[in-house]
């Protein structure tokens, strides 16, 4: 189940559109900004050897988005990792504005996503992005209009697969009718489940769930709580936890945790190695 020095490797693979394979715990890229996801991080070194050390520790799914900096994530991922590992799959999103911090607008014009696609392949230095995911479904813009020219990109090789983000099962179908759709990437973690239904969706369908805030724990984490009886029990911390039960909820979920420190993302990977009994993996879900 994946060496000692190689802790991802225990969380199992899963194949993004039934061909790229990846190892289920991933690393998101969006801590890696200064604040408010906006700008350069204040040790853009520390951030550089995050990455590294992230596929050393057999991570071989990064999850960024052109939005994240803007440019920032994506520039850093290529300092660091490029010319990239043949088993290294790096995720990139368009379909978000930013005109300062915490400030997202979305914008899904045809020829905007196209911009941004190809400043993407530019910034990471690739000739084609393995899964290109709409950042978020423009309300202004027909989703024939944003979903067709992303089809086109991948008819001309610029991208591999097309994912969606913050959507709902309806969105999911009506998406499925105009392209194919092979991942999602909704906000979702154990004290969060409200979008149990479209995991439920993803989980039918065969396509990767990528849960963004995977390790929030609400509640759960307070001394005396249920998650810390059984982080104890394991030597574990709330957070690693919370991981291991993504993990264990579904074959088809790829969490992918963030941070801008090596240590806590080695804390992170780790969590790939905790077995949850199915009595624990009960009780966590009852908790939440």
């Amino acid at each position: 189940m994946g060496s000692s020095s190689q802790p991802a490797k225990a969380s199992g693979t899963y194949r993004i559109g039934g061909d790229l394979q990846v190892d289920r715990l991933g690393y998101g890229a969006m801590q890696l900004t200064g604040p408010g996801v906006w700008g350069d991080p204040k040790d853009p070194a520390e951030a550089v050897r995050v990455l590294r050390r992230a596929y050393e520790l057999g991570v071989t799914f990064i999850d960024t988005a052109d939005s994240y900096g803007p440019f920032v994530s994506e520039l850093l991922i290529r300092e660091a990792l490029h010319p990239y590992a043949d088993d290294l799959v790096i995720a990139t999103k368009a379909g978000l504005t930013r005109s300062g911090p915490g400030d997202w607008r979305p914008v899904g014009r045809p020829e905007y996503l196209r911009q941004q696609c190809e400043l993407s392949l530019r910034h990471l230095g690739v000739e084609s992005i393995g899964l290109y995911q709409l950042h978020r479904i423009d309300a202004k813009v027909p989703l024939a209009d944003q979903l067709g020219e992303l089809a086109l990109l991948q008819q001309e090789g610029k991208i591999r697969h097309i994912g969606l983000s913050e959507v709902t099962v309806e969105q999911i179908e009506g998406a499925q009718q105009i392209t194919p759709i092979v991942s999602v990437q909704n906000l979702y973690n154990l004290a969060d489940r409200s979008a149990e239904d479209v995991l439920e969706h993803c989980e039918r369908n065969d396509l990767a769930f990528i849960p963004w805030f995977p390790i929030a724990t609400g509640n759960l984490a307070k001394p005396g709580g249920p998650l810390d009886a059984i982080a104890t029990g394991h030597e574990a911390t709330p957070a690693q936890l919370a991981l291991a039960w993504l993990l264990r909820r579904s074959p088809v979920m790829l969490p992918i945790p963030g941070t801008s420190s090596v240590g806590h993302l080695e804390e992170n990977v780790a969590a790939a190695q905790v077995q949850l009994t199915d009595e624990e993996y009960d009780a966590l879900a009852k908790a939440a």
